[in-house]
C-alpha cells in the first residue's frame, strides 16, 4: 500500500488473506467485476484516531487509520497517482510543505469483500518547513485537525475521516 513518505514510522495490518493461486474464481470475485467505481468509492469507510486527545508541543502523535470495505464483494478503487491514501495535519499533507514526488501513473487500492486495512503512522509533532532554511517548527497551542483519506483525486468523492487533537 503506497501512502505516507519517509518522515513517518509505519506499520500495516490486513485482516484478509489472498486465495491460493490456481483456484477457480468464486461467485463473489466474479460479482466484484461488476461493481462500478462510484459504488466502490462509497463502499470504503475510513476512520482515523490518535492514542490521546491532548499532547504537549513537539510530542509525537500516534495516528491509526483503518480502511474498511463495507461490501461482501471485492472492490477496486482507482487512484490517479501511485499514492493510494494519505494523512494531513491542518491541511498539510504529512505535516510538511515539502513537495512530494509520486508517479503520476494511475493505481488501484484493492479490497477483498469485508476486508479491513489498518495502518499506524507517527507524526513527529512538528511541521516540516522547506522554503529557504529546512527546519521543523512546533505547532501553535490549540486544536489541530488530523485527516486520513483515500487518494481518489480532487474531482471525485474522497473517502475520509477527521479527528482533532489539542496541543498545549
Amino acid at each position: 500500500m503506497v501512502g505516507p513518505g519517509r518522515h513517518t514510522n509505519e506499520r500495516r495490518q490486513s485482516t484478509s488473506e489472498r486465495a491460493p493461486e490456481g483456484r477457480r474464481p468464486s461467485v463473489a470475485s466474479v460479482l466484484s467485476s461488476f461493481v462500478p467505481t462510484s459504488l466502490a468509492r462509497r463502499a470504503i469507510a475510513v476512520s482515523v484516531g490518535t492514542d490521546r486527545a491532548v499532547y504537549d508541543r513537539g510530542e509525537p502523535v500516534e495516528i491509526t487509520v483503518e480502511f474498511r470495505n463495507r461490501l461482501p464483494v471485492a472492490v477496486d478503487v482507482p487512484t490517479p497517482r501511485q499514492r493510494r491514501w494519505g494523512w494531513s495535519v491542518d491541511g498539510e499533507l504529512e505535516a510538511t510543505d515539502e513537495r512530494r514526488y509520486v508517479r503520476s501513473r494511475p493505481s488501484t487500492f484493492s479490497f477483498r469483500g469485508g476486508e479491513r486495512k489498518r495502518v499506524s503512522v507517527t507524526w513527529s509533532g512538528r511541521f516540516e518547513r522547506t522554503d529557504g532554511r529546512h527546519e521543523f517548527v512546533l505547532p501553535e497551542p490549540g486544536p489541530h485537525e488530523i485527516r486520513a483519506f483515500v487518494a481518489t483525486g480532487e474531482n471525485g468523492r474522497q473517502p475520509h475521516d477527521v479527528t482533532s487533537i489539542r496541543i498545549e
